[in-house]
């Protein structure tokens, strides 16, 4: 079979010929239709990502079409039409993944290739709703914002919610997620034209955090509600870095703090007494289990929610679409397909 392989630390992506996927006994055996970009396939091709080795089939986000199965799994799967999920070995503990976990794509082989063999259980049925590239781009990210949101955020209808980073995949979906649920939801980026086109996809409005009064900005647009509390209920943030001390300032008295990913560095001049005196809960969260990811599509088919596509790219353009994401400039998701392209949804 075809698959875009990273053969060494910043080599670029290269198709080459390599062995079908083996299918073992608990296995299914999916032809790719669609997969999509993470940033931790940027970072894994940098040699940035922990235990990185090479070469390797990277790609955590995929949908396709079940063609063979393994000798514990039902023949009546074959010609399904599924989306996989990316949290593999979660365990049985809700609260936190086991020592073994793994996100598709690394270790194992991922998704930007024409096959690939996953357990059974890590698959779910393709939302009738969705096209292949759109069910693609919804995995890890729908997954992450999920968590993120309602079992650790525990968000409720009305509140007002800050997500940093719009653009993202997590941030992007996050927003839709908490407004299909009725909350006011505001935004950050760096970019204003990001922040207007998130306006226009919901968001009650947003600070670009190169402005020195983010922050303040932010905490005006939060007090303009009806009840007497300013700030935000839950913040969702992927960021960390400087910016972390002034969301301490905007979080209303009582509120939550949802950390996904540390892309702007440490934690820097955050005053604990902002922590304490506010009574603010900091949770850290990632990835999901097996529930979550089946809650997490049946969520987005209640309120036909389809996620935010940047760019559509041939698998063998997987090099062009990388470059696109490291510069910052998506709104969305980049995904690609293979090259007899995938059907939309009807």
């Amino acid at each position: 079979m075809k698959a875009m392989l990273l053969e060494s630390k910043g080599a670029p992506f290269v198709m080459r010929d390599v062995p079908m996927p083996v299918v073992n006994n608990d296995d299914v055996l999916i032809k790719l239709k669609a997969s999509a970009f993470n940033h931790r396939d940027y970072y894994i091709q940098q040699g940035t990502y922990p235990r990185t080795t090479y070469p390797i089939i990277i790609g955590s986000d995929g949908a396709g079409v079940i063609v063979e199965v393994g000798a514990n799994v039902s023949r009546s799967l074959i010609g399904t039409e599924v989306v996989i999920n990316p949290s593999h070995n979660w365990g049985d503990n809700p609260k936190v993944q086991r020592k073994d976990f793994k996100v598709l794509g690394f270790p194992d082989n991922g998704t930007f290739a024409e096959y690939i063999a996953v357990p059974a259980n890590y698959v779910q049925p393709k939302p009738k709703h969705l096209s292949f590239e759109e069910a693609a781009a919804i995995a890890l990210a729908g997954l992450t914002a999920y968590r993120a949101l309602f079992t650790r955020g525990n968000l409720q209808p009305n509140e007002n919610v800050l997500v940093t980073g719009i653009g993202g995949g997590v941030a992007l979906a996050a927003m839709q997620f908490a407004l299909a649920l009725g909350a006011r939801v505001f935004v950050t980026s760096g970019s204003d034209e990001k922040i207007k086109k998130a306006i226009a996809r919901g968001a009650s409005g947003g600070a670009n955090y190169k402005s020195e009064t983010w922050a303040e900005e932010l905490q005006k647009l939060a007090g303009q509600r009806l009840d007497s509390s300013s700030g935000f209920d839950l913040i969702i943030d992927g960021a960390i870095g400087l910016g972390f001390s002034r969301l301490l300032d905007v979080a209303s008295p009582g509120g939550r703090m949802v950390i996904y990913g540390s892309t702007q560095g440490k934690i820097q001049n955050a005053e604990p007494a902002r922590i304490f005196w506010k009574h603010l809960s900091i949770l850290g969260t990632t990835m999901g289990t097996e529930t979550e990811f089946a809650a997490m599509l049946r969520y987005i088919e209640q309120h036909n929610i389809k996620p935010v596509i940047d760019q559509v790219l041939p698998l063998e353009d997987a090099e062009k679409a990388v470059r696109r994401m490291a510069s910052g400039e998506q709104f969305g998701k980049i995904v690609l397909l293979n090259s007899e392209g995938a059907p939309k949804a009807g």
